[in-house]
């Protein structure tokens, strides 16, 4: 995280204070560094710019419109999994030619909506999804524009619930079974296949599931051709990782040239790369408060105001995040565990963690919390969620207030 560091003792997010932000913005607070998303979109992209590509970036991972205008104002594109995504995207002016529409469960409505705006292509992922296409096309006197979501069977060595490339995950269809379905695409009318998708997984820190995925791609693109079908864009998905705690991922440099030498002559095809965790998530902070110490018989706990409802990875996947005080200070450091207010054992955001010790008052920073952080965060236990600010070099801007009471009841009707 090299836009975030200590300037004399205090950390800061590029040239801004972050006890500064926190006592302005009060806490749980987001904090985006505006320099590293850029910069790694940016790093991601030169490797590939001697090959026809595109960047969609993944909307799911940071929602925040703010972020989706910075995508747009790099001429990127979006990957959307949901009407809501496609919105915000649309919203945030992000040509509608450079959105993929991915997911496994899209409606009648939602395909609609997205056949409306004129998106590049849908990513399709079933048999029954492929036909429900056909009708609302057919409806709306539209021609859709598709590439079916394959699953290779590659294991991406990563944790089982961000696997998604294997043969038991719900995602894509069967790679022995695409074949049939481009050729029931060209019976129908309304329907123009015109890319391969596959996405095996997210967290990857090692090029070689992405190789074997590309390789039993490769034979598919052969098979396709056979029959007559050609396509125009190779959808690879994301899925590369971020360093959490002692992971050494790939540089975009090592993963375009793993990519690019597994595709070898299929380079001719316009690829589509989905950055999403590895573009945020070393780009912003999660800021909590310390409330109190709290000691028993077999533990010390340190109660801070941010909670699963805020960033839910720990308690989900049992995920690592690095936490540093506000402070540089050299105090002695004791094993503790970071637990939130919200009433569930399994809030936690560190267990068994050596901190420097920490009174009520200070603040600490929970670091790689860009990527499914506020996008996954609820309001169990009725809690607001938390505010956003985006930092550029020495000046920030808050990016998403804070809810209130009042926004919790929002929509609702009493007797």
């Amino acid at each position: 995280m090299e836009y975030f560091n200590y300037i004399d003792s205090d950390l800061y997010c590029e040239d801004v204070c972050l006890a500064t932000l926190a006592k302005k913005f009060g806490t749980p607070l987001y904090v985006y560094s505006r320099s590293a998303f850029e910069s790694f979109l940016g790093h991601l992209n030169e490797p590939f710019s001697k090959h026809k590509h595109l960047l969609c970036y993944s909307v799911k991972s940071a929602s925040n419109i703010s972020l989706l205008n910075i995508v747009a104002g790099l001429g990127l594109g979006a990957d959307v999994v949901s009407g809501g995504e496609l919105y915000r995207a649309l919203r945030a002016s992000i040509d509608p030619q450079k959105i993929v529409y991915s997911g496994v469960g899209k409606k009648a409505s939602e395909m609609a909506e997205a056949l409306d705006a004129s998106i590049l292509m849908f990513n399709v992922e079933s048999k029954e999804e492929l036909e429900l296409l056909s009708r609302v096309a057919r409806d709306k006197g539209l021609v859709a524009p598709v590439a079916l979501r394959v699953n290779p069977d590659v294991d991406p060595k990563t944790h089982p619930y961000v696997a998604t490339g294997l043969k038991e995950s719900k995602f894509g269809i069967p790679i022995e079974e695409a074949p049939e379905l481009y050729q029931l695409m060209g019976r129908l009318s309304h329907l123009k296949p015109v890319g391969l998708d596959c996405h095996i997984g997210s967290q990857l820190v090692s090029t070689s599931p992405f190789m074997a995925a590309v390789e039993r791609l490769k034979k598919l693109l052969s098979t396709l051709r056979t029959l007559g079908i050609e396509l125009q864009y190779l959808d690879l998905g994301g899925g590369l990782g971020i360093r959490y705690n002692e992971e050494i991922p790939p540089t975009p440099a090592q993963y375009a040239q793993a990519i690019l030498e597994a595709l070898g002559e299929e380079g001719d095809l316009t690829i589509i790369l989905e950055p999403g965790r590895s573009a945020i998530g070393n780009a912003a902070v999660l800021l909590v408060e310390v409330l109190y110490n709290k000691t028993t018989p077999s533990n010390h706990f340190v109660v801070i105001d941010g909670a699963m409802n805020d960033l839910i990875r720990p308690s989900l996947y049992g995920s690592y995040h690095q936490i540093v005080p506000l402070y540089d200070f050299s105090r002695p450091t004791h094993k503790v565990s970071l637990v939130g207010p919200i009433c569930e054992s399994g809030d936690f955001l560190a267990k068994d963690r050596l901190l420097p010790q920490t009174l009520p008052g200070e603040f600490l920073a929970v670091k790689s919390a860009g990527a499914y952080g506020f996008s996954m965060s609820s309001n169990y236990n009725s809690r607001g969620r938390a505010a956003e600010v985006l930092v550029e070099r020495d000046s920030y801007k808050l990016i998403r207030e804070r809810e209130t009471y009042s926004d919790l009841i929002r929509g609702e009707y009493s007797n």
